[in-house]
């Protein structure tokens, strides 16, 4: 993955654009290269300049990245933006992927100054940086974006897209607003004050234990708090060396969780807690226990998980 330096900071300048109805527009001009490079998903959408401003403005929940592609210059950078998108659904919600057909979206292209292709560019709080030049395979993207989406959490940069409904056209359907209740674990995370948010969400639990939304913050912000400043590959290697260490397995599951590997997370720990046995394995079924709820009771992952805990422990 290369790093390049970015002379463009700031806010992207959309003052060239002339709106509805300009050049590069569905139903304007022909498409060059055909169809677009894949159907959009639940966290994946095809760029306009009729939806680029609202794309850019749900940066402001959690990062946007833009694959910037073009057939006709580079046929591998449309691959790479398909990858993207796949993976995309993979991260549930931790990235929102933005396809940017460069030889269609011209004024797009000439807003963000683009230089060449393949290009993705992330945008968070509405400002954009560089993230890669090339295309690597898909495996190599994945676990580079698990290190992008790691850093990011230790930053305080934890939110998650909501699931588009494509059935609204050019719109970017936004996370409901913020119950006030929790504003200020919400603005420590924010913050980057993982310690602070910790504090804030176990004051509204020992105010309402029934608060499931300030469980699941809590619980996730426990897992910020257990993986500051950890290395992702240091961390699996460890756990590779000792498959019966609970910490090191207990902190990679964390890992997987931040990456959005939920499910494997879970695996992991229900393997764990199958091989184990006494406080080993209330230690590793207590850890499993906090992950469900960072997750949420509702999520069919949990059911699943759930099962497979119950089936490991009888």
């Amino acid at each position: 993955m290369s790093q390049q330096p970015f002379s463009r900071p700031g806010a992207v300048d959309l003052s060239g654009f002339s709106g509805p109805g300009s050049a590069g527009q569905p139903g304007a001009a022909p498409q060059p290269g055909g169809a677009p490079v894949g159907s959009s998903g639940p966290y994946s959408l095809e760029i306009t300049t009729e939806n680029f401003q609202s794309v850019l403005e749900s940066s402001r929940t959690a990062p946007v990245l833009l694959a910037f592609y073009s057939r006709t210059q580079m046929p591998d950078s449309a691959r790479l933006a398909a990858d993207l998108a796949t993976l995309s659904a993979e991260f549930e919600g931790r990235f929102l992927a933005g396809l940017v057909d460069i030889d269609a979206q011209q004024e797009i292209a000439q807003a963000m100054q683009i230089p060449q292709v393949p290009l993705v560019v992330a945008v968070i709080d509405g400002r954009p940086m560089p993230l890669l030049q090339d295309a690597p395979p898909i495996d190599e993207l994945r676990t580079a974006l698990n290190q992008v989406m790691q850093q990011l959490t230790t930053q305080g940069i934890a939110g998650r897209h909501q699931p588009m409904n494509h059935a609204t056209e050019g719109d970017v359907e936004q996370e409901d607003e913020i119950d006030p209740r929790y504003a200020p674990a919400q603005d420590a995370l924010a913050a980057g004050d993982i310690d602070l948010a910790v504090a804030e969400y176990q004051k509204l639990i020992d105010a309402n234990p029934a608060d499931t939304e300030a469980t699941a913050g809590l619980a996730m912000a426990k897992v910020l708090q257990r993986t500051q400043g950890v290395d992702l590959n240091t961390a699996r290697a460890a756990a590779a060396e000792d498959p019966d260490d609970i910490d090191a397995q207990t902190l990679v599951a964390d890992l997987d969780m931040l990456g959005g590997h939920v499910e494997d997370s879970f695996l992991r720990l229900v393997d764990l807690v199958r091989r184990t046995a006494g406080k080993d394995r209330d230690k590793a079924r207590n850890h499993l226990i906090g992950l469900f709820a960072a997750v949420g009771n509702d999520d069919p992952r949990v059911t699943k998980g759930r099962q497979s805990l119950a089936s490991a422990l009888f």
